[in-house]
């Protein structure tokens, strides 16, 4: 089992890692979603992998009901699926959904950052912040309860863009002009 200190991959590498179809829509994934690299989008995927593994245990009858339905009441809390849901509902559920409900993207969809990758800066320099508690995982899974609770931890103004004035010309890069324009 090994130490309980010890950390273990939470993901599982695709297979076939030069499948060409399979590696360009992971990139689309990664540009639409801002994420940092493709393990993002592995771990995503393994996460859908989990839930539908138990789905189908539950389905073939392997696993108590019980089961099926606190898979249900955890989807339901991260407003995957509703409350009401069927557990062939489940099968149905794409990786889209999953980071969907990721911090980076709900930054995105309320407005408080302009990109994605401008989300995932917000949030990894500590600007964003969940019912008033800072939070610095741009992968942190948001509660539907806490969606209308993220706000700037703090203030910041991205409406006007600051531009770092030009570096002054300094004697040497003078001179390396006037040498260049002497030797044309």
């Amino acid at each position: 089992m090994g130490a309980p200190k010890k950390f273990r991959k939470t993901y599982e590498k695709p297979s076939f890692m030069w499948e060409k179809q399979r590696i360009d829509e992971e990139h689309k994934l990664k540009e639409r979603f801002g994420l940092r690299n493709l393990k993002e989008v592995w771990i995503a995927a393994s996460e859908l992998r989990r839930i539908r593994r138990n789905v189908r245990e539950v389905l073939s009858g392997k696993a108590d009901a019980a089961v099926g339905k606190d898979i249900i009441a955890r989807l339901a809390k991260y407003n995957i699926v509703a409350s009401t849901a069927a557990l062939d509902d489940l099968l149905v559920i794409n990786i889209d959904s999953i980071l969907n409900r990721r911090l980076q993207s709900i930054v995105t969809n309320k407005g408080l950052a302009k990109t994605a990758r401008q989300a995932r800066q917000l949030i990894t320099h500590g600007f964003i912040a969940v019912d008033g508690k800072r939070v610095t995982a741009p992968g942190y899974m948001v509660a539907a309860g806490d969606e209308e609770k993220i706000a700037y931890y703090k203030p910041i103004d991205l409406t006007t863009a600051v531009v770092a004035p030009a570096a002054p010309a300094t004697e040497k890069a003078e001179e390396a002009k006037e040498e260049t324009a002497v030797a044309q």
